[in-house]
């Protein structure tokens, strides 16, 4: 039987790195999660040991880069879990491109996944918030890569700028509806995704794996990776009742890299 007094988060991109810590977390905090991932077995493996470990959690098969597959899927979660209150728009794909190499289809994979992905999160979402009568809390993945340009990430760093923008437009036009909408921008952190970045780096300067991590890591001011905790740490914040008052903010987590 799900208690109906718990909150409700949906995260995409649950399965692994940063978005299975962000379940993991969020689910410590007391929330019920929606383990939203287009790796459904993954999404169970999630689901099944945030289950184990006393919460409450169902695995949801997910494309965000289809709209109406994204608000199938947030529909599912109300359904099961009977309510919805915060969505992490998480999921996202990061490919090096170096600007010579980009093709179409890499900056419209990239694109339909990362900015299409949190456009439909968003608009699934305020569906949801409608349909149940309250507000609620939108939080999407921006990036370091989304605060400075990168050398090698043009299509990563514009979908991570264009979040940004969204971000500020939804936080304004959400407002009246007692929606708020913030982002979080990681910087290197240890995820699969960063892992096989830092691989590619090193490939193409033909340099070995520990060169490419440390091209990563030697511009961060607490000089070490961040762990996918970190991350989560900070999501965890701006899904709570502590983070009211903030809205159309992009909160970097990056050990320090960028400073505003």
């Amino acid at each position: 039987m799900t208690d109906k007094t718990k909150r409700v988060a949906f995260v995409t991109g649950g399965a692994q790195g940063i978005g299975k810590a962000i379940c993991e977390r969020l689910s410590n905090d007391g929330l019920k999660i929606a383990v939203a991932d287009f790796n459904e077995a993954g999404a169970k493996e999630v689901a099944n040991e945030i289950n184990a470990h006393g919460g409450e959690a169902i695995a949801v098969k997910v494309d965000v880069s289809d709209r109406d597959n994204v608000f199938a899927a947030v529909a599912e979660t109300v359904e099961k879990l009977g309510g919805f209150d915060v969505i992490v728009n998480n999921a996202g794909l990061g490919p090096q491109t170096p600007l010579e190499s980009i093709t179409y289809e890499t900056y419209r994979k990239v694109f339909d996944v990362n900015v299409g992905g949190t456009l439909w999160g968003i608009q699934a979402a305020i569906k949801a918030f409608k349909d149940l009568g309250h507000g609620g809390k939108i939080i999407n993945a921006s990036s370091q890569a989304g605060q400075e340009g990168n050398p090698g990430l043009a299509v990563y760093g514009g979908t991570k700028f264009a979040i940004r923008g969204i971000t500020q437009t939804a936080a304004k036009e959400l407002a009246p509806l007692d929606i708020t909408v913030n982002a979080y921008c990681p910087g290197i952190v240890k995820t699969p995704m960063m892992m096989d970045i830092a691989q590619k780096t090193a490939d193409e300067a033909g340099k070995p794996f520990d060169w490419g991590m440390e091209q990563f890591s030697q511009n961060i001011t607490l000089k070490r990776l961040s762990e996918p905790e970190d991350v989560a740490a900070c999501v965890s914040y701006l899904a709570s009742k502590d983070s009211d008052y903030m809205t159309g903010q992009a909160l970097i987590i990056d050990g320090g890299m960028v400073f505003n």
